[in-house]
C-alpha cells in the first residue's frame, strides 16, 4: 500500500522560512511526477509546486513563484518544499502527492500557520 508522511510544518512569523519534507513509501515512487499541495480553512485544496520525476523541470502557482522551492531525493523517496518569506496567506495544510495527484495517495498533511 502506498503511503505518503508529510512533515516540516509548524507556526512562523511573516518573512520567515519553513521547509516541507515528504517521505514516499513504494519502489515506483522514482517513477512519479510528485507535488505539493495545500488547503485552506473554507478553500478548495489547491496546486502549489510540481516536479517531475528525474527533478529536470518544476513549476509554480504564481503566488508562491520565486518563495517556495519544490525538489526530491529520489535515493531517500523524498520530496521536499522549501518555503522562504511567507506570508499569512500561505497558512494551509500541505499535501504531497503524485501530479497529476491519486486518489489513493493523499497522505494526512502538515499544517503551515504563517502569522502577521
Amino acid at each position: 500500500q502506498v503511503q505518503v508522511v508529510e512533515s516540516g510544518g509548524g507556526l512562523v512569523q511573516a518573512g520567515g522560512s519553513l521547509r516541507l519534507s515528504c517521505v514516499a513509501s513504494g519502489r515506483t515512487f522514482t517513477t512519479y511526477a510528485m507535488a505539493w499541495f495545500r488547503q485552506a480553512p473554507g478553500k478548495e485544496r489547491e496546486f502549489v509546486a510540481g516536479i517531475t520525476w528525474r527533478g529536470g523541470s518544476t513549476r509554480y502557482v504564481d503566488s508562491v513563484k520565486g518563495r517556495f522551492t519544490i525538489s526530491r531525493d529520489n535515493a531517500k523517496n523524498t520530496v521536499y518544499l522549501q518555503m522562504n518569506s511567507l506570508k499569512p496567506e500561505d497558512t494551509a495544510a500541505y499535501y504531497c502527492n503524485k501530479d497529476p495527484p491519486a486518489v489513493d495517495y493523499w497522505g494526512q498533511g502538515i499544517q503551515v500557520t504563517v502569522s502577521s
